[in-house]
């Protein structure tokens, strides 16, 4: 049998793209000195896309048998759905290996933001410890916490919050009976109940500009932001004009709307922690997030059906047969 042919949307972490190379064969299409002409040559051939987003309708429409796209990460925004579905294409992505990481992440740059610990560094080296204290910060001290979008990684923040003494509310599209945290009806109403509004939901076009004006104003000129989700989900104009105002104290942003450009008005401000989209960028759980897609592809086309498809794409379990399409 020939071996199966994959197409590299974005760079892999390198044991589990050898394991990939020894069964399969790879063409990078991200590293490609011309990608137009990889495309033209290998096309016709790929069964199967690996990376991180990068496949658009256009991409899908110049693959004629192509049958799985394996994206690496949670959020799979990247990938055309749509465009997948309509063609009977598979898509999987990464849940559950990466839920810690970005957890962790994500308290870390609530800290660093609320008690400004990048601004304290950056005091320090420039000598002004010398001429007085550093002012004195924010606390987590009895605060409320707002989660929008209580989903994996969204309870895993809420646990290490709760373990922090903090209070939790919460906020997703269905409230739901198991989680003992007071849900709000709203993403406003959400933000007028909390301190520190943490940005959990998945990006596309359901939750475009989710944060808005509106719920800016609810959070209140105490309030903080944090987005470890996608740069899509807050209105980034909205969102410079409320830290420029006051209308809200201070944000914690890990991703943004034209990543990896950055509004020069937020790196400009000294109330905004910037981070470069690394929730998940630790040697340990990239190479695990890698090597799930291996596993996607490998169940593939062994025939034992993707071990983490998206609900978006035609595939179901059978009743004591496996998987199939449908």
């Amino acid at each position: 049998m020939s071996r199966p042919e994959v197409l590299l949307v974005s760079p892999m972490m390198p044991a589990p793209l050898q394991a990939l190379q020894r069964r399969c064969d790879v063409h990078d299409l991200h590293g490609a000195e011309d990608p137009e002409a990889l495309l033209a040559e290998v096309g016709p051939r790929v069964r199967a896309v690996a990376g991180f987003g990068g496949v658009s309708a256009g991409l899908i429409g110049r693959l004629p048998v192509l049958e799985i796209i394996a994206n690496i990460g949670v959020g799979y925004d990247g990938v055309d759905v749509a465009a997948a579905a309509a063609r009977n294409i598979v898509v999987t992505n990464t849940p559950d290996v990466l839920t810690d990481e970005v957890a962790d992440l994500t308290l870390g740059l609530l800290i660093a933001t609320v008690r400004r610990i990048p601004q304290a560094d950056r005091f320090l080296r420039a000598g002004k410890w010398l001429q007085g204290a550093f002012p004195l910060s924010a606390s987590l001290r009895g605060k409320t916490v707002g989660i929008l979008g209580l989903g994996r990684i969204g309870e895993a923040i809420a646990a290490r919050c709760a373990a922090f003494g903090l209070n939790i509310e919460w906020h997703s599209r269905r409230q739901r009976p198991d989680i003992a945290w007071r849900w709000r009806e709203s993403p406003v109403a959400l933000a007028r109940a909390c301190d520190f509004l943490i940005v959990v939901a998945p990006g596309g076009a359901g939750t475009r500009n989710l944060v808005n004006a509106d719920v800016l104003a609810a959070l209140g000129p105490q309030g903080v932001l944090i987005n470890v989700a996608r740069g899509s989900v807050v209105d980034e104009p909205a969102l410079v004009s409320a830290l420029q105002n006051g209308t809200i104290a201070a944000a914690g942003l890990d991703v943004f709307a034209d990543e990896p450009r950055v509004p020069d008005a937020l790196v400009a401000m000294d109330n905004v922690v910037l981070l470069p989209h690394v929730g998940s960028a630790s040697v340990d759980t990239r190479n695990a997030m890698s090597q799930l897609v291996v596993d996607n592809l490998f169940s593939w086309f062994d025939g034992a059906g993707p071990l983490t498809p998206v609900p978006e794409t035609p595939w179901r379990r059978l009743a004591g047969n496996g998987f199939n399409a449908g």
